[in-house]
């Protein structure tokens, strides 16, 4: 099983997983918050044709993360996965005839060679969710977009090969930006974006023994930096902060194989 990062943060995110069984391979991508040439100029330079992805899979409706979804989904004939209050959220957008499939957050589910384990989350959106994908051998787990851990989330990513873990924001950068109170107020919130120290904490509090990598994603360009991302993850795992990646807004982070 592979997997790689198209690009992570508040200006689009997409990650697609591959899995290959004898002679099959599947491809599973993760949100799509790029503009269709874009998205289509990232898989490539990952040598995946849009054609080739299996499905879609959408976390929730804001627009980083669905923005590019309906129309590499229609001019490719992509299956695209939602929960039904996604789903809700987004029906006027949804083109006519476009494969869109009821996500339930609680019910795995497969995709060709890929299991699917969805789990919902804390975020101020309909219904979002994220998600563990397994091959059968190995487990990569996925987590943006929430404002803090739960006894559940701490469950799934128990036992992961790896991990992609949002690292949003340093509360000090943060409460000295520029940004409008209010905002500051939804990103630190139960319901907002992950600070280094909480996600920190997630890691601390998940079964870690198979772990063999680890991304920090989702960063803000403005109120974090890479080297406090890994600073913070590092220290639950004891190793040198270089150890860590960091999915970057333009280019993510190639490919990984488990």
């Amino acid at each position: 099983m592979r997997y790689t990062s198209l690009g992570s943060g508040s200006e689009g995110n997409a990650l697609v997983v591959r899995a290959r069984s004898g002679c099959t391979v599947t491809h599973v991508m993760v949100d799509c918050g790029f503009g269709l040439r874009e998205i289509e100029r990232r898989l490539l330079s990952r040598g995946v044709a849009p054609a080739a992805l299996d499905a879609i899979l959408v976390t929730h409706e804001h627009g980083d993360h669905i923005g590019g979804v309906f129309r590499l989904a229609r001019r490719h004939g992509i299956p695209v996965y939602m929960t039904t209050g996604t789903r809700a959220a987004v029906a006027l957008r949804i083109p006519e005839g476009m494969q869109a499939r009821r996500c339930d957050s609680h019910t795995p589910f497969a995709v060709g060679d890929l299991q699917i384990f969805p789990f919902p989350v804390p975020h101020d959106a309909r219904e979002p969710v994220q998600f563990v994908f397994s091959d059968g051998a190995r487990r990569v787990g996925v987590l943006t977009d929430l404002g803090q851990g739960t006894p559940h989330v701490q469950r799934m990513l128990s036992g992961c090969d790896a991990l992609v873990l949002e690292c949003n924001h340093c509360p000090d950068m943060l409460a000295a930006s520029d940004y409008p109170a209010s905002l500051k107020v939804r990103i630190a919130g139960r319901f907002g974006h992950l600070s280094n120290g909480a996600a920190a904490e997630i890691l601390q509090a998940v079964d870690r023994s198979r772990l063999r990598f680890l991304h920090a994603a989702h960063l803000s360009r403005k109120n974090n930096a890479p080297e406090l991302a890994r600073i913070a993850l590092a220290g639950v795992l004891g190793c040198a902060p270089a150890e860590i990646g960091v999915a970057s807004q333009d280019d993510g982070f190639d490919w990984v194989t488990l």
